[in-house]
């Protein structure tokens, strides 16, 4: 096998384990994946962008089938992978560490606050705040010491060889 297609079979399947990870965390943990007051422990693989481009889709995917099970209905299912993708995206991109895990917080707090204003009637700013802690708790108290071990083990774990 040629080396572009090891590298196309190591990419898809980067990108299925972690779509398989973040939709069995978040349905394993359904009742406190979703609703106002949340922490989707799955969040804290939004990190993997970092690392690698296959944490993309993989996100992406995994966030789609576990709105399936656990969104707010038809708006998140089609909505919130969205969000995700685009946050996996920015997250990509981002050179300082620290910043890492913060485009989930932000676009995932909007989104939600906003979405559970009209699907739920819940207030704005509370719910926003509350997704945002929710977030903040997934991303930078999980997600982060999750960075930090897997910078250790970039080599071993995602580089290309």
């Amino acid at each position: 096998m040629n080396n572009t297609r090891l590298k196309s079979v190591r990419f898809i399947t980067e990108a299925a384990v972690i779509a398989a990870m973040y939709a069995a965390l978040t349905i394993f943990l359904a009742p406190i994946s979703s609703g106002q007051v949340q922490v989707r422990l799955a969040e804290a693989l939004t990190i993997l962008p970092y690392f690698t481009s296959a944490a993309i889709p993989g996100l992406f995917a995994g966030c789609l089938i576990a709105n399936f099970f656990v969104g707010e209905g038809i708006y998140d299912i089609l909505l919130g992978p969205l969000v995700t993708l685009l946050a996996a995206c920015i997250t990509a991109k981002i050179l300082n560490k620290y910043l890492v895990p913060l485009p989930p917080v932000i676009l995932n707090a909007v989104y939600v606050g906003i979405l559970l204003y009209f699907t739920a009637e819940l207030p704005i700013i509370p719910t926003t705040v509350l997704v945002a802690i929710g977030e903040t708790i997934a991303c930078y108290a999980l997600g982060y010491p999750l960075l930090l071990l897997l910078e250790k083990q970039r080599e071993k774990i995602f580089e290309r060889k």
